[in-house]
């Protein structure tokens, strides 16, 4: 090999140990994205984080069920080297880099799947009939494990604490409320969330400060007649015309009842009963959820969800009881980001992504039990974009063919480090008397 061979391979090592060694202190708060999104997209990284995604992909497990899926979190800890407590909120893992001091910043990632067969067909399908991540909470898994390894590879360089908040029960079972009831959180000066989307580009992320997504309960209500022939209706009682009337009356509720300019959603999702072609059935069960961005609407509803089911049924000579499962699918509360962290958010995707490729986005009546981090602690959510423009329109979430494109892991990997690193040098600032820095300007 020539001198000057030599020369320039040296100069490249050189510049990758460099990469790795100063990401933080070199170039300031603007290099810090690009550098971790280039470690997170090396062959070697990616690869792994595809690995992690399809293992998890391949054996989905329900909310507090997550039993080898938090397996696999610690297992991927353990060889990083990351300290953890376990078990948090049944299932939940939560892990520490840096200091061990304040300030403290959380990252978020959930990890449970959907009851719902996969329609998909290719080589790591889920194996587990009637389960699937349909909803790519498996992305999200790996995406803060990424996160993690770039963390741990520059931990001497945090300004603080970073607490990785793997968390069960996300789809309808509130284990964020159980993760703050945990008191692992306590400290906490910020926490960060993300989900991929298939309504924005590879490279993309939208968010918006204040109100992002709906607050959302659910309900269940059994409508109890007379079984009977279906050729003599006159000697049954029909539950099933009940129920069907119940059905059109709640849609008035938004229609006639709600401030057209205040968002409220009631939608019917599950109806039950019956199992004959000309048999009426002494009962039948219809369920669903009910959203709104106030707490006075919410509570509004609940109250008139309950009055119209009991109330059209007594109309059709039926009984009706309601119920709103809290104990197990507890109210999500409207998730509503920080102003000042949703300007950092903005600051750090810029950096990343450049300012093109964000995208302020109006409220949506979906839901998060992020937002209970939210009720305890400043809190931004975000969404991260995965449609490729080559592929296809990706099916939405939970849809049985629903699809990750696994090259939005780096990005989502990235996008956690960057702004728990950057947080934290900023927020450390704030001890020193003579800055002039706000928590508010992030």
């Amino acid at each position: 090999m020539s001198f000057f061979c030599k020369w320039v391979s040296f100069l490249l090592i050189l510049h990758l140990l460099l990469l790795n060694s100063c990401l933080i202190s070199s170039d300031g708060f603007s290099q810090i994205p690009k550098k971790f999104l280039d470690l997170a997209k090396r062959d070697d990284f990616f690869d792994w984080m595809v690995g992690i995604r399809r293992k998890i992909h391949e054996k989905p497990e329900l909310g507090y069920e997550e039993v080898e899926t938090s397996k696999l979190v610690r297992t991927e800890l353990d060889k990083m080297g990351v300290s953890y407590k376990y078990p948090i909120a049944v299932t939940g893992v939560v892990g520490y880099i840096g200091t061990g001091q304040s300030p403290f910043v959380a990252l978020r990632a959930d990890m449970d799947a959907l009851s719902m067969q996969e329609m998909v067909e290719w080589e790591h399908k889920s194996k587990i009939p009637g389960k699937m991540h349909a909803c790519g909470h498996d992305a999200h898994t790996a995406m803060l494990l990424g996160g993690a390894k770039l963390l741990k590879e520059h931990e001497e360089e945090l300004q603080g604490t970073v607490i990785l908040v793997f968390q069960p029960a996300e789809e309808g079972g509130g284990g964020a409320k159980k993760i703050v009831e945990a008191g692992v959180l306590e400290n906490v000066s910020a926490i960060f969330g993300l989900h991929v989307t298939n309504q924005l580009g590879l490279g993309q992320v939208s968010s918006r400060e204040g109100p992002l997504l709906a607050g959302s309960g659910f309900f269940e209500a059994k409508i109890s007649g007379k079984g009977g022939h279906a050729a003599l209706p006159q000697h049954a009682i029909d539950p099933i015309l009940a129920a069907s009337n119940v059905i059109v009356s709640l849609q008035h509720l938004v229609s006639r009842e709600a401030d057209p300019l205040d968002s409220q959603v009631i939608t019917v999702a599950k109806f039950e009963g019956g199992g004959a072609f000309n048999v009426i059935p002494d009962s039948v069960t219809i369920g669903g959820t009910f959203r709104a961005f106030s707490a006075k609407s919410f509570t509004q509803l609940k109250k008139r969800i309950e009055q119209v089911i009991t109330r059209q049924a007594s109309v059709h000579m039926c009984n009706a009881t309601v119920d709103f499962l809290e104990e197990n699918k507890p109210f999500f509360p409207p998730t509503v980001n920080d102003k000042g962290l949703h300007q950092f958010f903005k600051n750090v995707s810029g950096d990343l992504l450049g300012t093109e490729n964000y995208f302020e986005m109006q409220p949506l009546m979906g839901s998060e039990d992020f937002s209970f981090y939210q009720e305890s602690m400043p809190g931004h959510f975000s969404f991260v974009g995965m449609q490729n423009e080559a592929h296809s329109p990706m099916a939405s979430p939970h849809s049985p063919y629903f699809e990750v494109n696994e090259e939005t892991l780096p990005y989502g990997a990235s996008l956690h480090a960057s702004m728990a690193t950057r947080f934290l040098l900023l927020d450390s600032k704030t001890s020193s008397p003579n800055q002039s820095y706000k928590k508010d300007e992030l």
